[in-house]
């Protein structure tokens, strides 16, 4: 069957359910079509006897590639210019992505972010059970450990997420209204009107690898971040323009200069107040904001 145009159909089955898997796991849509591909390869060269579910087989050797690419990447972290960020991912015209609740929770950006700090088996498990629903057996042989391990496993990630998180729970009117409003008062100048918006403890997050002038640390305080953003504004070419898109299942705001998208300001939103802003100016991670 390998090689044959039923085993590619068999596969793009699956395709959206592994990239959105490998997504999630690296933050990183354009690392995610990679592995993607690579598992496509893999599944080809596959003989019968290995394969004795394409879903098992296929989750295995995304998993597998994700934890090793994560591994691998911690070097190149390391050397990353300033605040790392996941690589924005618009989804209005991905609806497979968030076709449950569920789905488009799991890639709220503040929920990318918190994912970052689980180890990658932890993170491997944690979403293989609470984001994509997989069974405990399914889970431990896909990850190669046994399911009261695997439940182990399961158990110090929600604990790890738990002392980090808070409620990320905004109505998507109300992340609309204030994403408005924050993109008007910033293209306006208008401090007060931006101040009003900023929690007391706001945390500005700028993510650049050093391509693009902006802050190489995190700026944490109402004041500030607003001082910052107002005065950044004015640094940026007069003739760029911002609109209001569906980015990670949420409004973000998105600025492109001559056609082409130059940063992306995404609001993490809690109790009617602004509580980060995570900004992705980096050209290298922009590409997966226009429709593919």
């Amino acid at each position: 069957m390998k090689g044959s145009e039923d085993a590619t159909q068999v596969f793009n089955q699956y395709r959206w359910l592994l990239f959105s898997i490998a997504y999630r796991m690296l933050g990183s849509a354009t690392d995610a079509e990679d592995i993607v591909q690579e598992a496509f390869v893999r599944w080809l060269q596959a003989s019968e006897e290995e394969v004795k579910s394409p879903r098992a087989y296929l989750s295995t050797v995304v998993v597998h590639l994700c934890i090793d690419f994560q591994r691998s990447a911690q070097a190149r972290r390391e050397v990353y210019v300033g605040p790392y960020l996941p690589e924005p991912l618009g989804t209005h015209l991905r609806p497979e992505l968030i076709e449950t609740p569920l789905l488009a929770e799991s890639l709220s950006f503040a929920f990318l972010v918190l994912l970052e700090s689980l180890p990658p088996l932890e993170r491997a498990v944690f979403l293989l059970r609470e984001v994509f629903e997989y069974n405990y057996d399914e889970i431990a042989t896909i990850v190669g450990k046994g399911e009261a391990n695997c439940r182990q496993i399961l158990h110090r990630a929600r604990e790890h997420l738990e002392q980090r998180q808070r409620r990320f729970e905004v109505s998507p009117d109300q992340q609309e209204r204030i994403t408005y409003q924050f993109m008007q008062a910033s293209n306006n100048g208008d401090m007060q009107g931006l101040l009003k918006l900023l929690a007391d403890d706001i945390v500005f997050t700028g993510d650049s690898n050093g391509k693009v002038r902006a802050g190489l640390k995190p700026v944490k305080g109402r004041d500030k971040v607003a001082r910052g953003m107002l005065g950044g504004l004015r640094l940026l070419a007069v003739d760029m323009e911002t609109r209001i898109e569906e980015i990670n299942a949420q409004p973000a705001i998105v600025g492109y200069v001559n056609g082409r998208p130059f940063g992306v300001v995404l609001l993490d939103i809690e109790g009617g107040l602004i509580q980060h802003v995570y900004a992705v100016l980096n050209p290298d991670k922009l590409s997966w904001l226009a429709a593919r």
